[in-house]
């Protein structure tokens, strides 16, 4: 199914925020409260089924609960009153017969399914996220991120300490970075340039779908993991390998030179000031005049109190690494220190944006 233009996605949006900011005034304020600090109980009972694999035991149709808690391995009757919360909002349907099946939303925990949730789901639902979260008045009292205190280390550091965890957290950025690939490629055209580099790219989903769609693009995929991440597999799997260069890179280290557009996604906003001006002054180093940076980010929009997934991201960078999202006026100002001049910032169907700069 073809993405709907970004317009178009705005417009629903809209339609859905004034419908449920109508539904939370005529509610009691008490009770409409209520309901949204309730709702990470609800995330615990999504990370539940997704941890259980009722998804998956659900493929082949519908199941009675007590087969059902067989194949999971849970007990009949907790199972089915976690799957009753769920039915009730719309994650799993129970017929007449009693039986659960999927529903859309419970398709989307499918470990295979496309633009697959269950990464993020248990991400969102595992002990170490929810003892990061438990610290979070802290960053807000200090103004700095309160999980390097509590861990001893940066979040990186600690990443790359705990590999399970590193790996349910790379799973569950995984798939929030999967539903915006498609979104970028169809609001953005990358066709004008001859070489893409994408820095710090992870193995190159993003470069990868680029190049797809640009046969007359090569890129250049940069990342400090491409001995060990999969990068030239994964790249030679999509049949754009021979398009594309893989070099190590370093975050804080020389970028590769030769790009007439550069492409760091969700790079800038995990880091303070400081940092974040480091890392664009050294892409602007690799740059000639006129080459185009474009920055992958969730942009908090200007207008007050619009509802957008950036303002809880933001929090989020607030708790681990101290980073931040920024209007679109914080870019110009950051970019203008870096070197660049701040053209226009191009919104996609999804969270996303593209910060289009130039090097001056």
């Amino acid at each position: 199914m073809p993405l709907p233009p970004a317009r178009v996605v705005r417009a629903v949006e809209g339609v859905r925020n004034a419908l449920l900011k109508l539904v939370r005034k005529l509610a009691p304020a008490p009770f409409s409260l209520l309901e949204i600090v309730q709702g990470a109980m609800l995330s615990q009972a999504v990370y539940a089924a997704a941890e259980l694999r009722v998804a998956e035991a659900l493929r082949e149709g519908p199941l009675d609960v007590d087969t059902l808690a067989g194949r999971v391995g849970a007990h009949p009757e907790t199972l089915g009153r976690l799957l009753r919360l769920l039915a009730a909002n719309d994650i799993f349907r129970q017929g007449r017969d009693g039986r659960f099946e999927l529903t859309p939303m419970a398709g989307a925990l499918l470990e295979d399914a496309p633009m697959s949730m269950r990464g993020i789901a248990v991400l969102m639902g595992h002990p170490v996220h929810w003892e990061d979260w438990s610290h979070f008045v802290e960053a807000v009292r200090s103004g700095e991120p309160s999980l390097p205190k509590l861990r001893g280390m940066s979040a990186f550091e600690f990443l790359e300490a705990k590999p399970e965890y590193g790996e349910v957290f790379a799973k569950g950025m995984g798939a929030m970075s999967a539903t915006e690939t498609e979104p970028v490629l169809a609001a953005y055209d990358f066709s004008a340039f001859n070489t893409v580099v994408d820095f710090c790219a992870g193995r190159g989903e993003l470069i990868a779908g680029i190049l797809k769609k640009s046969p007359g693009t090569r890129g250049i995929l940069s990342d400090p993991r491409v001995a060990h991440n999969g990068a030239a597999e994964y790249l030679a799997g999509q049949g754009v390998a021979g398009r594309c260069e893989v070099v190590q890179g370093e975050l804080f280290g020389p970028v590769p030179g030769g790009g007439d557009a550069y492409v760091l996604k969700h790079i800038v906003h995990d880091w303070p000031p400081r940092q974040a001006l480091e890392i664009l002054r050294n892409v602007r180093a690799a740059m000639r005049p006129g080459t185009r940076l474009l920055l992958m980010e969730m942009v908090v929009p200007d207008k007050r109190n619009a509802p957008h997934a950036s303002k809880l991201v933001d929090l989020w960078l607030m708790l681990l690494v101290g980073g931040k999202e920024r209007t679109a006026a914080q870019y110009g100002e950051i970019l203008t220190q870096a070197g660049f001049r701040l053209e226009r910032v191009v919104p996609t169907a999804g969270a996303i944006a593209v910060v289009e700069a130039t090097a001056i």
